[in-house]
């Protein structure tokens, strides 16, 4: 799931299933295109996990807005290349069945993706991203928490999960959802507001 290309006419349920699903899948083909190397796999290419790493503490230090938006694209790139080509093929098929509001179609097809590759976070993501358009929170927040298992700093699951929270009433945790984010990608604007909101919201409460 994902919130992070924000247009300011964006409603704020539309913002967060932009950060609950990461970019556009042709923004993340061409930017994954992009960050391939000019040369092949060697000791002097850093290995996909040691990339990974280097781009969240890049994210964490990072706290100009667009500059971090620019390097969270370059994360949900690397998180959208399963390694399998069929899986890859099957994710971009699911979102174009999104995008053509085909979504039985879609969640088909990223079942078959879960079921290929169990490991691949980003499968279950996108299969969270699609329940929770759908509706169907308790099924959105089981795939939430297994994309969590595998890969503890996705943001943009962890929007997912302070949404749902918020919208089932567990404000608390909610909040905690969304500072666990910021912990990760301090400079995201949506989750700085969130939390701001659900601070004042809890601390009204109190009174």
């Amino acid at each position: 799931m994902r919130l992070f290309s924000f247009p300011k006419l964006l409603s704020l349920t539309a913002a967060l299933l932009l950060l609950l699903a990461g970019p556009l899948s042709t923004s993340a083909r061409a930017q994954a295109e992009a960050d391939k190397p000019a040369f092949p796999q060697s000791e002097f290419a850093p290995e996909p996990a040691a990339a990974l790493d280097r781009l969240f503490a890049e994210l964490k230090r990072e706290r100009d807005a667009g500059q971090a938006e620019r390097i969270s694209d370059r994360i949900w790139a690397q998180w959208r290349d399963s390694g399998s080509a069929t899986a890859n093929l099957l994710l971009q098929w699911a979102d174009k069945a999104i995008a053509e509001k085909k979504n039985g179609f879609a969640l088909d097809l990223l079942d078959q993706i879960v079921v290929l590759m169990p490991d691949f976070a980003e499968g279950w993501n996108r299969r969270a991203t699609l329940h929770f358009m759908m509706g169907d929170q308790s099924k959105s927040m089981a795939d939430i928490n297994r994309v969590l298992s595998l890969e503890p700093r996705h943001f943009g699951a962890l929007a997912g999960m302070a949404a749902i929270l918020e919208e089932t009433g567990n404000d608390a945790l909610a909040l905690r959802a969304w500072e666990q984010l910021l912990a990760v990608y301090p400079a995201n604007p949506q989750a700085q507001q969130k939390l701001g909101e659900l601070a004042d919201k809890l601390a009204g409460s109190r009174i």
